[in-house]
């Protein structure tokens, strides 16, 4: 074995999505394990729900958001618009289906305290998703009212929550899977059933020492076999301002989410943004050195949260028959080829052709593009520097 596969055998990811909890909130609450990641790492405020008022805004809903992480893309890809997962876009692939393309020997897990994370979102053994296996999964125990009888308080659902932390901790110690995906539930349930204040405050307070048991477990594997583990923590949507019994619109506070980690060189991005909870893949993809081929890298919507960027903050605006695009070189060397397609076939399965309408230096942050002769109504645009892409659609 060469030293380069040694190292990236010793290379891990987890990412853990816990349910319904604002940023205002998770930054009041004495949460000791979560500091402690984070001091390795770092917190930030981030978001969820997509551009507001354009094409790509997201509502803030659950299983919107895990697939929005899982994906690197907005609703208008992915296509998941609430909690039922009706019609989901398999061809924007999960963080799972590139992993396990490119290292089927790789081991996956996912613990989750909702079933259809694996079966709907990850799509686990479907045509569509080429058949994806996990090589491990600890879920559906909602639906075991033998074992968790269904009480009104929803006390059930922590024991769930319960029993998949304990066991994600105890496969991390003794398996060690290469990726592995932790949901957990009970912090929403308390949000609904009671709003802003003490039972939700609690239900995070156990959600924090569940966290620690996770983080003891990541620990003994880099302190024992020198694995290198990145670990990301974060929530799908905030909460309604008058009571924080709901969600699902486009409020500020229902937008306002967080991110917790332990990962090394975090970028400026990460720093000194408000990062999408749809740049969580592309960091993971990055840590795990999954390549992701072009075609699909020019859908993603997220943007890695370490090492080296080229560009961030797009924006792209139509005005008589030319596109004005801006964005932030956050490296100045390097130039920026600017490609523009008018179909959407990518979403079909298909391929789009894309024009190379310019190229220039990353520092110039600004282009003019001339589409006065192309069919209106459509624009996808990406722009690709050296070290990361961006896109934008313009839809008219």
């Amino acid at each position: 074995m060469s030293l380069c596969r040694g190292q990236s055998d010793k290379r891990k990811a987890l990412f853990v999505i816990v349910d319904g909890i604002s940023a205002d909130v998770i930054e009041k609450i004495a949460k000791p394990n979560l500091d402690a990641i984070a001091r390795e790492g770092g917190y930030v405020r981030a978001y969820v729900g997509g551009q507001k008022g354009t094409y790509s805004q997201t509502p803030t809903i659950s299983a919107v958001g895990y697939n929005s992480l899982l994906t690197g893309t907005w609703v208008n890809k992915h296509n998941v618009w609430d909690n039922d997962i009706k019609d989901p876009n398999y061809q924007y692939w999960t963080i799972f289906r590139f992993f396990e393309s490119q290292y089927p020997q790789k081991k996956t897990a996912v613990f989750s305290t909702w079933l259809d994370n694996r079966t709907k979102l990850v799509g686990e053994g479907l045509p569509a998703t080429g058949h994806l296996r996990l090589d491990y999964s600890f879920d559906g125990f909602e639906l075991d009212t033998l074992h968790f009888p269904h009480d009104k308080d929803k006390l059930y659902i922590h024991q769930i929550d319960e029993k998949v932390v304990n066991e994600a901790a105890a496969y991390i110690r003794q398996e060690s899977p290469d990726l592995s995906w932790v949901y957990l539930e009970y912090t929403d349930d308390m949000g609904h059933r009671y709003g802003d204040g003490e039972r939700f405050h609690a239900a995070i307070r156990m959600m924090d020492d569940q966290m620690g048991r996770l983080w003891k477990a990541v620990q003994y594997r880099q302190k024992t076999f020198g694995e290198d583990w990145q670990v990301f923590i974060t929530t799908d949507h905030g909460r309604s301002a008058d009571t924080g019994k709901n969600h699902g619109g486009q409020s500020e506070r229902e937008r306002s989410t967080w991110m917790v980690t332990n990962a090394k060189n975090l970028n400026p991005y990460f720093r000194h943004s408000t990062p999408g909870i749809v740049d969580i893949m592309p960091t993971l993809a990055r840590h795990l050195q999954v390549s992701i081929p072009k075609e699909q890298t020019f859908e993603i919507d997220g943007i890695p949260l370490t090492g080296k960027l080229s560009l961030t903050h797009p924006t792209a605006k139509k005005e008589a028959g030319k596109i004005a695009l801006s964005w932030k070189a956050a490296d100045p060397e390097g130039h920026v080829k600017i490609w523009l397609t008018t179909t959407n076939h990518f979403e079909e399965g298909q391929r789009d052709r894309y024009l190379l309408m310019d190229e220039l230096p990353v520092k110039a942050e600004k282009a003019v593009i001339d589409v006065s002769k192309l069919p209106t109504g459509f624009y996808k645009i990406v722009l690709e520097g050296r070290y990361n892409t961006l896109s934008r659609w313009i839809v008219e």
